[in-house]
């Protein structure tokens, strides 16, 4: 079958399936604090994701990421992970990942290991008990750090994923990176973007540019460019000191679009072919209106070929440009 390419000549190999919108957490830059989940009956059966997603990986779809909100929320998830597996066994995906805050995972570590898992992102901004509380809202950190230990003794590779928020984790930096560098886990900064309703000045007071971030790392170790990368967005270096790898998604100062290779589905079968766009394609009606994949892949491919070149982000000028609507959660990350 013709694989997924878009207007500007980008294969789609990668692709993001939100499990769920709900989450155990309230994270300041990602949801409202009383937050108003969808009805479950307007999400996709855990059969019909695997239907959607096999659908993509028939079409050339590599890399399957789950995302949330928080997917260790979602009941019976686990078949899930199990049921994607095949396509591990047949060769058709390279890797199945996970997206989460870490929550859940102690209980969960071993059994996605043998689902086939072997990378997790896992949200991490602060390694300050109190501090973690007020960023998270309603999260502890102590179950969290259980669930990393948990991860690396099922044998799941790590990576940290902290949000550059000024004023809030600042004066952290060098504790993250000592952390994960003992701890053997690859760090990624990602710069706060400007999704959800959360107010503009609320956007640009957290705004902490990573150009900032890799100059105090620069003052302290040496950087080491590095020509890796893990089908993502990020851009890695290395610290020459210590051999840790350092990665950075910058969506405002210097945007990754013209790699993209990537694109979300949320949990009720939105298609969003960018993060930063409010574009998007229905896939529940032709998933449910048809029970061949016919319509359904008709009308990934129609989507795919809306794929627009970039994002609009921008914090320039004290005010927030591009600003999207839906909460991070809605979309998956």
């Amino acid at each position: 079958m013709t694989p997924l390419i878009d207007p500007f000549q980008r294969p789609i190999t990668y692709l993001r399936v939100s499990v769920t919108d709900r989450c155990d957490f309230r994270c300041t830059y990602c949801m409202a604090e009383q937050m108003q989940f969808l009805p479950k009956k307007d999400l996709l059966t855990l059969e019909e994701l695997d239907r959607l997603a096999s659908a993509f990986i028939g079409l050339g779809v590599r890399k399957l990421r789950v995302t949330g909100g928080e997917p260790l929320v979602r009941r019976n998830i686990l078949s899930f992970f199990h049921a994607m597996s095949r396509h591990l066994e047949s060769g058709a995906l390279s890797e199945i990942t996970l997206t989460t805050n870490g929550s859940q995972l102690s209980r969960f570590a071993d059994d996605l290991a043998a689902a086939g898992v072997r990378r997790i992102n896992l949200s991490l901004d602060t390694l300050d008990a109190q501090k973690f509380s007020a960023i998270t809202r309603w999260g502890k950190l102590d179950p969290v750090l259980e669930g990393i230990r948990a991860a690396s003794r099922a044998g799941l590779k790590v990576k940290i994923n902290t949000v550059a928020l000024k004023g809030f984790n600042e004066s952290e930096l060098f504790a993250l990176v000592a952390f994960c560098g003992d701890q053997g886990h690859d760090l990624t900064f990602i710069e706060v973007m400007p999704m959800g309703d959360m107010g503009e000045e609320v956007r640009l007071d957290q705004f902490w540019p990573l150009t900032d971030v890799e100059a105090r790392l620069g003052g302290r170790f040496t950087l080491l460019p590095s020509a890796e990368r893990t089908g993502g967005p990020a851009r890695y270096v290395r610290l020459a000191e210590t051999g840790q790898k350092i990665g950075f998604i910058t969506p405002l100062t210097h945007n990754f679009c013209e790699s993209c290779n990537r694109v979300r589905v949320t949990c009720t079968g939105e298609l969003f072919t960018c993060l930063g766009q409010e574009d998007r394609a229905d896939l529940r009606a032709p998933l449910r209106g048809d029970p061949t994949d016919a319509t359904l892949t008709a009308a990934i491919r129609a989507a795919i070929d809306r794929k627009p070149k970039g994002h609009d982000f921008d914090y320039s000028r004290a005010h927030v440009k591009g600003q999207i609507s839906r909460h991070m959660s809605h979309t998956g990350g």
